[in-house]
């Protein structure tokens, strides 16, 4: 029996049954609905990754500056640490007791410095650089002719960053009226707006 004999008579071989019409639309339905479940499937999966790296980049932006806020409150600690040593005596005898209390003090800035650096924490000290306003929060600017314009000259309090990121910009004094800095290619600024 070949094809042409399943036929009834008033089909001709290019033509299909009613049923084969049915099962032909209901397979590209099913297959039209793998497609799309499958395309969800793929979506899902991608969509759970990414979540899965958002939340482990979370945990460890959270571990690596879960002590952000405390440092930035213990940096007044480190700023009169320093303030002290500046303002001490530097001719101090050995046997004097002044001696023994600027050591002490001189310890316990290093102790805490080293504590700093454990944690990621840097100190920013600008001097001589040219101006940030990314790093540095200007407080005044002085007239000094020696330096180019725009140079940090004094460093009122030093800024802190920890893993990269700033904790507080360095408080510093800038230069004005000096020589124009030097522009090197490509950090030109187009002025002619």
């Amino acid at each position: 029996m070949t094809q042409t004999d399943d036929l009834s008579p008033e089909q001709s071989p290019g033509q299909t049954t009613p049923q084969a019409d049915s099962q032909a639309d209901a397979l590209a339905k099913a297959q039209a609905e793998i497609a799309e479940l499958k395309d969800r499937l793929l979506r899902n999966a991608a969509e759970g990754e990414n979540l899965r790296k958002r939340l482990e980049r979370e945990k460890e932006d959270a571990a690596k500056y879960a002590a952000g806020k405390f440092a930035r409150d213990i940096l007044t600690v480190a700023d009169n640490l320093r303030r002290a040593l500046d303002t001490a005596p530097k001719d101090a005898a050995e046997g004097d007791p002044i001696h023994g209390l600027i050591a002490g003090v001189e310890a316990t800035e290093r102790e805490l410095i080293g504590v700093f650096e454990r944690h990621g924490i840097q100190r920013i000290d600008p001097k001589g650089q040219r101006f940030d306003p990314n790093l540095h929060q200007a407080m005044f600017e002085l007239e000094d002719p020696s330096q180019p314009s725009g140079t940090v000259i004094q460093v009122v309090a030093a800024g802190y960053m920890q893993h990269g990121r700033l904790l507080r910009a360095a408080m510093v004094g800038v230069s004005k009226g000096g020589p124009q800095p030097e522009i090197q290619p490509g950090n030109t600024v187009n002025t002619q707006a």
